[in-house]
């Protein structure tokens, strides 16, 4: 049902990385270990995603406990460091369900997801089941990923908080290069047959019809998640549409062998994705993306600046695997605003770390963001890219060793990137 691994000993590096080796002696954290669990697919179609996420909240905790772990207080005690369990969901709700119990009794107090808005949705309302029913057993929810707008609108929960923009600000954000794509006036849309895939095909037609009335919706279609293994069908209906342009928020092998498949029918159109930028996508497509694939982002390789540079080639100093190659900003500033959190607070207390999260700030490596109390929405900065060559003007990293990037064409502020929302918060 569940794997368990812990940090001390789960992803032995080979060498050792700036993560672990502090600039100056730190004091090593000998209080008790902050219990983190990541309920996640570890196996299955989707088991790369998982593995992904896994890299990088383990990166961010080996970089939290390096520098001493959380600093409390001896009477609280004393600097603690965050310790990491992994619990395989296998892409099922009943089984991640199944996960959450056994990581509560194993002791966590923070709970983290997010490769699935529909598991995410049963997590929230388990957790507050739970944490109405055993007050002295409470756990927090970080989600990382999952996306489809209503778990912070009207399925809000003081317990859990979203580190990525939903669906309709990804939406808005990929509207930006829609708009001033004068020559596009027909698009397919496809997506996963789920709460987050039917979310971005109606935000799609709701934003096209207010901002590109002139652009046509020649096709429209919700495919089964992760259990298409040939989307040759799917691909041969978009080109036979005559579509310039595939609107998706498609993710892992849904995504790759879509434009694989739109790749070997002869598809010439454009890609408006969620996800394009990683996870086999890019190499699926190879030449035919160029300047065709776009992907909007909390942060991109190519982001121009010093700090974003030296913090990406840290993490594939860390990761040199190019299948490896899958840094995401958000789990990173996530895992700080946790550290931030617990050390305000001065406890691990869920109630109490819950209350300094919905006013945590945090930067790292020139980026940065802060969470929305109102909704516990994270808010911060955007960023479109569209695929090229390695080596092309703005295209300095390319993706898993694929030989193409993204160069950034938009950078989207925090206050514009931000939506309404429709939370009516319940606190304890």
């Amino acid at each position: 049902m569940a794997v368990a691994a812990t940090l001390a000993c789960a992803l032995a590096p080979a060498s050792v990385s700036w993560a672990q080796t502090p600039t100056a002696a730190v004091p090593a954290a000998t209080g008790k270990p902050v219990k983190m669990a990541l309920i996640e697919s570890l196996s299955g179609a989707f088991a790369n995603t998982g593995e992904a996420v896994y890299r990088n909240i383990y990166w961010a905790m080996e970089r939290v406990n390096a520098r001493g772990g959380v600093a409390l207080s001896a009477s609280a005690g004393g600097a603690r460091p965050l310790a990491l369990e992994r619990y395989d969901s296998k892409g099922q709700n009943e089984e991640a369900l199944s996960a959450l119990r056994a990581a509560i009794d194993d002791g966590a107090q923070v709970i983290l997801q997010g490769n699935s808005s529909a598991t995410a949705a049963v997590l929230i309302e388990a957790i507050n089941k739970h944490n109405e029913r055993e007050p002295n057993k409470r756990v927090i929810f970080l989600n990382y990923s999952a996306v489809d707008p209503i778990l912070t609108n009207e399925k809000c929960s003081f317990w859990h908080f979203r580190f990525d923009a939903h669906a309709d600000m990804r939406m808005a954000a990929l509207m930006e290069v829609m708009r001033d794509d004068k020559a596009l006036k027909s698009v397919y849309l496809i997506g996963q047959d789920y709460s987050f895939g039917q979310a971005v095909l109606r935000e799609a037609k709701k934003q096209l019809s207010a901002q590109r009335p002139d652009v046509t919706v020649v096709g429209e279609e919700l495919h089964p998640v992760g259990r298409v293994k040939d989307f040759a069908p799917y691909a041969v209906k978009i080109k036979a549409s005559g579509a310039q342009a595939v609107v998706t928020g498609n993710w892992g092998n849904d995504l790759t062998l879509l434009v694989k498949a739109a790749r070997e029918v002869g598809y010439e159109g454009s890609f408006y994705t969620f996800y394009g930028n990683a996870l086999g996508a890019p190499a699926a497509i190879g030449d035919a993306g160029i300047g065709k694939v776009v992907a909007v982002a909390d942060w991109l390789p190519n982001v121009p600046g010093a700090q974003s540079e030296a913090f990406y080639q840290a993490f594939r100093e860390r990761f040199p695997k190019p299948q490896d190659d899958y840094v995401h900003m958000r789990m990173q500033l996530m895992v700080e605003a946790l550290a931030q959190s617990i050390e305000r607070a001065g406890s691990t207390d869920p109630v109490a770390v819950a209350r300094q999260m919905e006013k945590a700030s945090v930067q790292l490596s020139g980026q940065g963001g802060s969470m929305r109390a109102a909704d516990h929405q994270f808010q911060q900065a955007l960023v479109v890219g569209v695929m090229d060559k390695k080596g092309a003007n703005g295209v300095k990293f390319d993706v898993e060793g694929s030989g193409y990037g993204f160069r950034v064409v938009r950078q989207i502020a925090p206050a514009k990137a931000q939506q309404p929302h429709t939370c009516t918060m319940q606190r304890p």
